[in-house]
C-alpha cells in the first residue's frame, strides 16, 4: 500500500524526497515536492502543489525557527524579545497550517534546532533572550498546540541529530544549495517519518515472538538450570538481559503483545520464568507460548493463529541467525531483524526497529494482554462444552451501543485506522476528523462494547450511517477480530438497521470496498446477508435485521 506524502519546506530538503521515494521498508511514499522557500504562499493559496493532495495525504512542513518566527530574527541584533512573543508567533505560524487541514489526513511537524554556533549570548545562551532559549520556547509551544489537535504529529529532530555520527550542520552546503542539514540526518529522518505513517494507517506490530535461550536470558537453561542462567546479578550480560526485558514490559504496557517460541523443555522453561528472582517478564506477561522441539516457523504461524494476528503484524526476534533464516524463508510476511551477538545491544536494537509506534493510547492498549488472556480462557471453556450454541448461551454476552462520545474519539479512530479484516470501507481518519464527520447532516456514528463473564473486551466496533434521500448507507462496519463469532457482527447489523428505522429511511444499504485484507468482512456479510443481495460488492437491508438470542443488547 502506497502512502503519499507533500514535503513543505523554507529550505531545500530534495535529498529527503528522493531517500523516502527509494527506501524500500513499508509504507512506500509517493512523494509530492512543493518548491522551497514559499510556505505561506502554499497555504494560503491553492497552489499547483494542492492538486496531487488527496484527503489522507500527510503534509511534512520543516521549517527553520527564524523563517516561522521571524521576530527571533531580531534576537542577533540585541533586540529582546518576549515569551509572549515567541508563543503568538508559534501559533500564527501552526495556524497558517491549519488554513489547509480539511485538505490532509496529517500535518508533521520537526521540533526546530539550531546549529551549535547559533550562540548570541555564548554560554548564557540558554537564559532569556538567548537564540538556544527562544527556540526551546517555541517548541515547548508547540507541543501545547499539538495536544489541542488529533491532526498535528511531531518528530523529535533533536534525537535524529543526536543519532548521526557525521557533522549534521554543513555550511557548505547551506551556501551551495540551501541544504540545512547532512544527509544522514534526512535518511534518519525516513524512519522518523514512515514510523509516524505506519502509526496513521494501522500498520504498526502488534505480536512480538520470542525466543528464550540467549535472547531473554543467557545460556541454556535446560543444561544450567534456572538457577544459573545469566540474568541480572553483578554481571553485565546479566544486566543487559533484564534492560532488554524492562523494555518488552515497557511495549507491552502499551498494548505490544508477547508470546515465546522457543527449543525448550516447556516445564523448565515456565519453571524459570517463574522462579528466577531477576525475570522482569512473567508467565502472565506473555499471551501465548509454543516450547517444544519443534519447527519455528511452524510455531510462529501456529501463535498467529491462535491469536487471530496477521503474519505482516507478527515481529519475531531470536538470537540464533538459523532460526531467524528458518522464519524469514517460511514466513516472509513476519518481521524478521537481524539481532546484534552483544546482549548490550539488545535493547537498543528493539528500539531501532521503530515497529510499535502509536500516536496515542486508549485504556484498551494498556489492558491488551489480559484481554488476549481472557480469550485463552474463553477458548478452553469452548473446549469443554458440547456445542457452540451452548457456549453463547453460557457467555452471558453483553453488547452495549452508544452514540460516539467525546471520551471515546481516540479510541474509535485507533479502531477505524488499525483494524484491517473486519472493516467494510478501509476509511481512515484523523479523532478530529472522525468527531466533525459524526456532526455532519444526517449522519451518525455508534460505538459498540462487549462484556461476558470473563471479562469486558472494551470498546471493540464501531458503525457509521449516512442518509440520503430517505435512504441509508453503511459507511463504516468495523469490528476488532478479537470478539468475531460470538454474534456481535449480527448485533452490530441490528443496530444499523434498528438505527435506519429509527430515522425513517426506506433501506440501508452496505457496501463494501474490497482490498487484500478485508476478506473476512465479505465473507461475513456474504454469510448473513446472502438473501439481500443487491450488486457484488452491496447488500440491501429493509426492516431491523434479527438480533441473536443469547445477546443482551443495551443502546
Amino acid at each position: 500500500m502506497t502512502t503519499s506524502c507533500l514535503l513543505v519546506s523554507d529550505a531545500n530538503i530534495a535529498p529527503l524526497a528522493g531517500y523516502l521515494r527509494n527506501d524500500t521498508e513499508s509504507p512506500q511514499v509517493q512523494v509530492i515536492e512543493a518548491p522551497y522557500g514559499i510556505v505561506e504562499p502554499v497555504f494560503l493559496s491553492e497552489h499547483e502543489v494542492w492538486s496531487g493532495v488527496e484527503g489522507d495525504t500527510a503534509a511534512l512542513v520543516w521549517t527553520r525557527p527564524h523563517s516561522a518566527v521571524p521576530a527571533l530574527a531580531q534576537l542577533e541584533f540585541g533586540r529582546a524579545v518576549s515569551r509572549e512573543e515567541i508563543a503568538s508567533g508559534v501559533d500564527r505560524f501552526v495556524e497558517l497550517l491549519l488554513a489547509k487541514k480539511d485538505r490532509l489526513g496529517a500535518l508533521l511537524l520537526p521540533l526546530w534546532t539550531l546549529p551549535p554556533t547559533a550562540r548570541n549570548r555564548g554560554a548564557g545562551d540558554l537564559k532569556r533572550g538567548g537564540c538556544q532559549w527562544a527556540v526551546q520556547q517555541m517548541n515547548a509551544r508547540l507541543v501545547l498546540l499539538a495536544e489541542d489537535s488529533a491532526l498535528i504529529h511531531l518528530l523529535d529532530t533533536h534525537s535524529m541529530l543526536a543519532s548521526c555520527a557525521e557533522r549534521v550542520y554543513d555550511a557548505k552546503l547551506w551556501h551551495m544549495g540551501k541544504i540545512p542539514f547532512a544527509n544522514s540526518v534526512f535518511r534518519r529522518a525516513v524512519g522518523e517519518v514512515k514510523a509516524v505513517l505506519r502509526a496513521l494507517t494501522g500498520r504498526a506490530k502488534k505480536l512480538i515472538v520470542l525466543d528464550l535461550d540467549d535472547t531473554l536470558w543467557g545460556g541454556s537453561v535446560g543444561e544450567v538450570g534456572w538457577e544459573q542462567i545469566r540474568l541480572g546479578g553483578h554481571d553485565y550480560v546479566g544486566e543487559a538481559f533484564v534492560v532488554f526485558q524492562q523494555a518488552l514490559k515497557g511495549l507491552s504496557s502499551r498494548g505490544i503483545i508477547l508470546a515465546l517460541a522457543s527449543r525448550n523443555e516447556e516445564r523448565l522453561a515456565l519453571e524459570a520464568i517463574d522462579s528466577h528472582p531477576d525475570m522482569v517478564l512473567r508467565r502472565d506477561d506473555f499471551v501465548a507460548w509454543q516450547i517444544h522441539w519443534g519447527d519455528k516457523a511452524t510455531s510462529v504461524a501456529s501463535l498467529a493463529s491462535e491469536l487471530n494476528i496477521g503474519l505482516s503484524e507478527v515481529v519475531f526476534i531470536d538470537d540464533h541467525p538459523a532460526e531467524r533464516a528458518r522464519v524469514r524463508e517460511a514466513l516472509p510476511e513476519v518481521m524478521v531483524p537481524e539481532w546484534p551477538e552483544d546482549p548490550a545491544l539488545y535493547a537498543d536494537a528493539l528500539a531501532e526497529l521503530r515497529a510499535f509506534d502509536a500516536l496515542e493510547l486508549s485504556g484498551e492498549d494498556g489492558r491488551r494482554g489480559a484481554l488476549y488472556a481472557e480469550e485463552r480462557k474463553r477458548s478452553a471453556s469452548l473446549r469443554e462444552v458440547e456445542s457452540l450454541e451452548v457456549w453463547l448461551e453460557s457467555l452471558e454476552l453483553v453488547v452495549t451501543a452508544k452514540k460516539l462520545m467525546s471520551d471515546d474519539i481516540g479510541r474509535a479512530a485507533q479502531l477505524l485506522n488499525k483494524t484491517n479484516q473486519m472493516n467494510l470501507r478501509t476509511r481512515r481518519m484523523t479523532g478530529d476528523q472522525l468527531a466533525s464527520w459524526a456532526e455532519g447532516e444526517d449522519r451518525e456514528v455508534w460505538t459498540v462494547r462487549v462484556a461476558d463473564r470473563f471479562g469486558d473486551a472494551g470498546l471493540c466496533g464501531l458503525l457509521g450511517l449516512k442518509g440520503r434521500e430517505g435512504r441509508g448507507d453503511v459507511t463504516d462496519y468495523v469490528l476488532s477480530c478479537r470478539v468475531m463469532g460470538r454474534g456481535v457482527e449480527e448485533s452490530l447489523l441490528y443496530v444499523a438497521t434498528a438505527r435506519a428505522q429509527a430515522n425513517g429511511w426506506s433501506s440501508l444499504q452496505v457496501e463494501i470496498l474490497p482490498t487484500e485484507k478485508n476478506k473476512p468482512c465479505r465473507a461475513v456479510l456474504e454469510r448473513l446477508l446472502a438473501e439481500r443481495k443487491r450488486g457484488e460488492n452491496s447488500w440491501d437491508l429493509e426492516g431491523v435485521f434479527p438480533l441473536p438470542q443469547h445477546v443482551d443488547m443495551r443502546m
